[in-house]
């Protein structure tokens, strides 16, 4: 079974109570998603190998370490997704960033693909897959499902805040991919929406209703 990371640190929790408020303006909303991403791609990152590598300082020879060979890729989930990528990007520059398009059918509910683009080397990359909320869990269950079917078998999942719904629902369908959040909520309403959450992310990121 996946394992389940709250990431609980007080700068993080700081910034996350400040996206909620409903008053925060579009800039502020932006700026604050994207210094908590920052933030949490510290935690999801904590384990990434490292090897030892010789280099020269300006005094004496230094044995030190360096990320072993692990590249990472970024999947953001449109569009909302978005809006985590840049501050991750800031602390993994080297990262390479793909994307996944879905919308929910109208009649069965059910995400539908509509758009995939990949680095071409993603089946030897860790992937991060992104999206502010995880609330029923099915836009990261066909996201992840994408990956999968085109080889790719190291993929963590990083949102903001998630219902226990979407969790449990991840957790079944994808039991060897991990999960990071910076908050689990109460519970999912009868529109689907996270309560206490934070409204609709992508509206909020992009200014639109």
């Amino acid at each position: 079974m996946g394992k389940v990371y709250v990431c609980d640190h007080p700068l993080i929790q700081h910034k996350l109570t400040y996206i909620r408020e409903e008053k925060t303006t579009t800039k502020d909303f932006r700026e604050l998603v994207d210094e908590v991403a920052t933030l949490m791609a510290y935690e999801i990152t904590r384990d990434i190998p490292l090897e030892k590598v010789q280099v020269k300082t300006p005094v004496a020879m230094a044995e030190c370490r360096i990320i072993s060979g692990r590249m990472l890729g970024l999947i953001p989930i449109l569009r909302a997704g978005l809006g985590m990528v840049d501050g991750i990007l800031k602390l993994i520059p080297a990262a390479k960033v793909g994307h996944v398009g879905l919308y929910r059918d109208p009649e069965t509910l059910q995400p539908v693909e509509y758009y995939l683009k990949l680095p071409t080397d993603v089946q030897e990359r860790l992937l991060i897959v992104i999206d502010p909320m995880l609330a029923t869990g099915g836009s990261a269950n066909a996201a992840i499902e994408a990956l999968k079917k085109r080889g790719c078998t190291q993929i963590k999942l990083m949102c903001l805040i998630a219902a226990p719904e979407g969790v449990q629902a991840v957790q079944k369908a994808h039991p060897d991919v991990d999960i990071y959040v910076a908050a689990i909520d109460d519970h999912l309403n009868d529109h689907g929406y996270i309560i206490p959450g934070l409204g609709d992310a992508g509206d909020r990121l992009f200014g639109t209703k």
